[in-house]
């Protein structure tokens, strides 16, 4: 009885996270749709500032490099900074899946607020933080509901490249070389349905109208 009564305790206190969520609105990137089809956008965002936790290292998973770098810029925006300064989630943690001669890095990524963008708070050394300035770029999404895995990303980002080509006739022979994609995740861990996902792909490169 008492075990029920704390799995109800613990769902009504998920419940009440997510709502003051919703309450207080979680920042995202400025960004305007140059395009849209039924599976593919592309957006043109404004220049912004992000904070990187690198992972790399044999053997290492999607799954496992997205804990491992959340944990340290979770740390960062709690006050793991130089400034000590303390800030509130953004939002999408972004993934980089970077191919490479000796392997997959990847890049987990905060969205670093407005308020701090000119001069973002340098992380402290030990979490092996790196502070990336974006300038103005074109990137193609495509949007995938669940939970972002192992087993799953590698599908949707083909999906996404077999859209893109198919939009891009003519104009794709850029993708041919791309090793290079990014998983951005919307949601808390707790929120299980009506997830939101995306694959991006910058393509300000490419022939795109309006890039």
């Amino acid at each position: 009885m008492e075990s029920k009564k704390w799995q109800w305790l613990c769902l009504v206190v998920a419940h009440c996270i997510g709502l003051l969520a919703f309450t207080f609105a979680i920042e995202s990137p400025q960004y305007k749709i140059l395009h849209s089809w039924p599976d593919i956008e592309v957006r043109i965002y404004s220049e912004s500032s992000w904070i990187s936790a690198p992972v790399r290292g044999a053997g290492t998973s999607f799954e496992n490099s997205t804990e491992s770098g959340f944990h340290r810029l979770y740390q960062y925006i709690h006050g793991a900074n130089l400034d000590s300064i303390k800030f509130m989630m953004t939002s999408p943690v972004l993934n980089n899946i970077d191919q490479t001669e000796n392997g997959i890095d990847y890049y987990v990524k905060f969205y670093v607020p407005e308020k701090y963008e000119a001069a973002p708070p340098l992380p402290s050394s030990s979490l092996n933080l790196q502070v990336e300035k974006w300038r103005t770029q074109c990137i193609a999404v495509r949007k995938f509901s669940g939970f972002a895995k192992d087993e799953n990303v590698r599908s949707e980002i083909e999906a996404f490249l077999t859209s893109l080509r198919k939009l891009l006739a003519g104009k794709s022979t850029g993708l041919k070389d791309k090793s290079s994609f990014t998983i951005a995740q919307y949601n808390a861990s707790f929120h299980l349905s009506g997830r939101l996902n995306e694959v991006w792909m910058n393509v300000s490169e490419l022939e795109i109208d309006g890039c």
